[in-house]
């Protein structure tokens, strides 16, 4: 049977199990994580946080990462600005993006969530409203929610995945996985 574990990754932890060529030593995987045979189902970069699968399972791993799957993933993402109903339409349609046009996403702007605090915290002007946006895309570009809401006019101050799929990030503190049935 696959295993397949779900890990709410820190800000500042790389998504694989070794760092490299850094000439300083970066927090990866394997600072969290002892089980052997598993790994990222997709990626999640060193300055967002959330969830992150890993699964001893190629199929499974590319079913989850592949985008042809199309498999919906949400972030809860605190914007710079206060996001006019016109950003969020853009968003809704598909943003045009260097690397072509983005399929159209789920947003809406919401309360702030209670989250863990953030390590560094984020930077606050008290001249520069922030807001949470809950965004859910289809595809999995690189670094595609950051570039998607800076195409709006809102760059992204934290980005937190929330779930993939059915597969949430709930009860899960920063730095701890469980394993879950298939």
């Amino acid at each position: 049977m696959a295993r397949l574990l779900l890990f709410n990754k820190p800000f500042g932890v790389l998504s694989q199990f070794t760092d490299r060529g850094s000439p300083t030593q970066r927090a990866t995987l394997s600072d969290h994580i002892a089980i052997k045979g598993v790994y990222p189902a997709g990626r999640l970069d060193r300055d967002s946080e959330g969830l992150l699968l890993l699964t001893d399972d190629g199929r499974l791993q590319a079913r989850i990462a592949d985008p042809r799957f199309k498999l919906p993933k949400t972030y809860l993402v605190q914007v710079e600005g206060d996001p006019q109903e016109a950003a969020l339409e853009q968003l809704r349609k598909g943003v045009e993006l260097k690397d072509g046009m983005t399929l159209p996403a789920e947003v809406a702007r919401i309360d702030a969530p209670e989250l863990w605090p953030r390590t560094p915290p984020i930077r606050v002007r008290k001249a520069v409203p922030d807001s949470w946006l809950k965004l859910t895309i289809r595809e999995g570009r690189n670094r595609q929610v950051r570039r998607m809401t800076a195409a709006v006019g809102l760059p992204t101050l934290r980005l937190v995945r929330w779930s993939i799929g059915d597969w949430t990030l709930a009860g899960l503190d920063p730095g701890a996985f469980r394993e879950v049935s298939t």
